[in-house]
């Protein structure tokens, strides 16, 4: 059917919303299938990149599941990086890392953590609270790995100062001195 609407769509004028918001409606479609490729040729055969642009960040707004996300975000980045604010484009970076950390997560467990997707320093935070020590481990190198020379409004220093916190937290014992009585 989306492909009937979009033929329609060349033979006839449509109004630039109901074009963006069929294109939409189409690439979510898609994309919860699993068809990351039928989803990119889509992309690909939109020739208005303004469109292509509003229909990718519309849908990346409605929080699709995780492989969704770190397809719009790693298409965004990679095809309209200048096009975008210094603000959205943090953010889009922040959730296409926070997207791989996750992927380092055991799967059953990324349901738990896919609202801080696009917070990856809160995602490290909470796994830290959990006592999830293997998990941040994997999830600090790979954060290492992808901040390397990138600024998305936190550093590898704002990962090991919350590391630090956390480890003077954990060897911290409130104790109280017991009097000896004889």
């Amino acid at each position: 059917d989306y492909e009937l609407c979009e033929e329609w769509g060349h033979l006839y004028p449509v109004p630039r919303e109901d074009l963006i918001n069929l294109h939409r409606e189409h690439l979510l479609h898609l994309l919860e299938r699993g068809d990351t490729e039928k989803a990119l040729q889509l992309l690909q055969r939109i020739e208005d990149p303004g469109i292509c642009l509003a229909i990718s960040e519309q849908c990346l707004d409605q929080h699709p599941n995780l492989a969704a996300s770190h397809f719009l975000a790693d298409y965004l980045t990679a095809h309209f990086y200048g096009s975008l604010t210094t603000a959205r484009r943090n953010e889009i970076q922040a959730l296409h890392i926070g997207s791989k950390v996750l992927l380092t997560l055991p799967e059953p467990s990324r349901g738990n953590y896919f609202h801080l997707s696009s917070r990856p320093l809160l995602m490290l935070e909470q796994l830290l609270m959990n006592m999830k020590v293997d998990w941040v481990a994997v999830a600090v190198q790979t954060l290492h790995q992808l901040l390397a020379g990138r600024d998305i409004g936190f550093t590898v220093e704002d990962i090991d100062n919350l590391l630090s916190k956390y480890a003077e937290k954990a060897l911290n014992f409130p104790f109280t001195l017991k009097e000896k009585r004889s």
